[in-house]
Parts: C-alpha cells; structure tokens; sequence
C-alpha cells in the first residue's frame, strides 16, 4: 500500500499531490419543476460531454492557511478546495492548486463545474480519498451556488442543481448514445449564464415535466434512444419562453428530416446537440445529411461525441 496522510505514523505529514479530472457536459436532457416528496424542487438531468474537460492538481502544504490557485481568476475553484480542506480537517490547511481546462466558457459546457468537482478532487486525492458523490455535489453547490450532475458520470439522475443533492437516480446510466453538436447563437458570443434569473415555470409548465420525468425514467431503463429524444425535445421546447434558441423551428425541422431521436439545448447556454441511435447502421449518413442542413442554415460549426453508456 502506498504511504499516504491515511497511513502515515502518527504526527508525520506526508505531501502527496492530488490529481483529478472532471469531463464537459453538453447542457441538459431534461430541466424543470419536479414534484419530489410532496414538494415542488428545480431539478435537471445531465448529458455529459467527453469531449472537454477540466484537470486540478494540488500540492497540499501544513505550513500555510491558505489555497493559492496559480490561475487566480479560477475563484470558485479555490473556494472549493478551501470547502474540501475544512470537510478533510487535516492533516493539511493549504496548499497550490493548478487547474487546466480546454472547455470553452458561457456556452453550457459546464466549464466552472469541471473546475471545481477537479479541484475537489484534488485535494481529497491528495489527503489518499475520494469524493462521494454526494459529498463533491454538496461542496460544488457551495463553491458556485448551482451546479451541474457531473460528479454522477456512471449514473443518469434528476439532480437538485441548487442544492447539491441527487433527487432520484433513473436506474443507471445514459444508454449509448451519439450527440451531434452546434452553437445555436448567431454571433458565437454564447450565454452570460451568471446571469440568467432562475426559470419561472407556469402551472402548465410543471405539470407537463411530470409525465416527461417518467419518460426519461423509462428511457434509460430500457435503453431506448428515440423515448430519451423525445424527452429532450419537448425540454427544448419548454425552455423556449425562458431562453429562446434562434430558429428552433428549423432545428426541430432538421431533426425530424435527418431522422434523429431528438434536439437537445443547454438550458443555460447556446450550445444545442442532435441526438441519434449509434447502433443504426446508418447513423453515421444521417449524421453527415444533419451537417450539411445545418450547414444550410448557416451553423457551420458543428462537433460529434458518443457517449459509451
């Protein structure tokens, strides 16, 4: 076993370094008001993205107070690498925290989630731990006030995202799936998503998540890539009057034409994905008719992820 702060003899700190990597997400299947327990609670279900990710390594130090983070505008990463610290309580109070990240910014990557479940990460790898999951969605909420469900990659769950907290797993993971994606804002500019107010659903609006909840539950149990599409496309349709994608109309015209299971959108960002059944023989031509209608309507940007289930 190697010698790490758990197994050390008592009153010696040894320094290990902590490294951790946390994938991109590519906004979200399902986002709404959920009736969970008799009560009404936001929740969302995730669609990761391995395209992108963020990776933290934190030499820890007992000599120091503090986290310095070498990239200092990564704040919320600092704080949770602080938040880890004191849930650890030793043996260490500070240290350097490194963080890179190839995830673009503002366009629902979830690129400050990456940063801090890698930070997490790093500090617990670096005490000789890992985070739960709950654990890492508890002190990510902490860190950034909302997050994303990317400390759960193995699992599909409605998560709580300003409460840090797994409202209901679905029965396993996302079954193979493969995501063609695109920007959806005309300048590229992508999404302030500091600043979206919180969604304020209708009546209407919540009554309708509740059969799409069950939808999505059977989806992922069965495996079944066109339910899990259609599930996402009406979530595309109801995030329309809170954050209007451009041309969605057309989007959802491309999608039925090229036969995809489904149109997906970030409901916090710009970026949007056609959804498709990998194991068709003939995913990968509808995928290329798909780059070429959208290409048509002028999205020439466009990226291919399969998700492995």
């Amino acid at each position: 076993m190697p010698l790490n702060a758990s197994t050390a003899p008592a009153g010696t700190a040894v320094h290990v370094r902590g490294t951790y990597r946390s994938i991109a997400h590519h906004g979200e299947i399902l986002q709404g008001v959920f009736e969970v327990g008799g009560r009404l609670r936001r929740g969302l279900i995730t669609l990761p993205c391995p395209l992108y990710s963020s990776q933290a390594v934190f030499e820890p130090s007992t000599t120091t107070g503090e986290v310095t983070v070498r990239e200092p505008w990564r704040t919320k990463a600092g704080r949770a690498a602080e938040l880890a610290l004191c849930t650890l309580g030793g043996p260490y109070t500070g240290g350097v925290l490194r963080v890179t990240s190839d995830i673009p910014l503002g366009r629902g990557f979830g690129s400050s989630t990456a940063d801090v479940l890698a930070a997490i990460g790093a500090v617990f790898r670096a005490a000789g731990q890992d985070p739960g999951p709950a654990q890492s969605a508890a002190l990510a909420v902490a860190a950034e006030t909302a997050s994303d469900a990317l400390m759960y990659p193995h699992r599909a769950v409605l998560f709580a995202h300003r409460q840090g907290e797994s409202l209901e797993d679905l029965g396993g993971g996302l079954m193979r799936l493969g995501v063609l994606g695109f920007g959806t804002s005309r300048d590229g500019a992508g999404v302030d998503t500091l600043e979206l107010p919180p969604a304020r659903y209708t009546v209407w609006e919540i009554e309708a998540f509740r059969p799409l909840l069950g939808m999505a539950r059977r989806a992922v149990r069965a495996g079944d890539v066109a339910l899990l599409g259609r599930v996402a496309t009406a979530s595309a349709r109801l995030n329309q009057r809170h954050l209007p994608v451009p041309g969605l109309d057309e989007l959802l015209r491309v999608a039925e034409e090229v036969g995809a299971a489904g149109l997906q959108v970030a409901h916090s960002g710009d970026v949007a994905g056609l959804l498709f059944d990998p194991c068709r023989p003939d995913a990968e031509a509808r995928t290329d008719k798909a780059r070429t209608r959208l290409a048509a309507l002028g999205i020439e940007e466009t990226w291919h992820f399969t998700i492995d289930g």
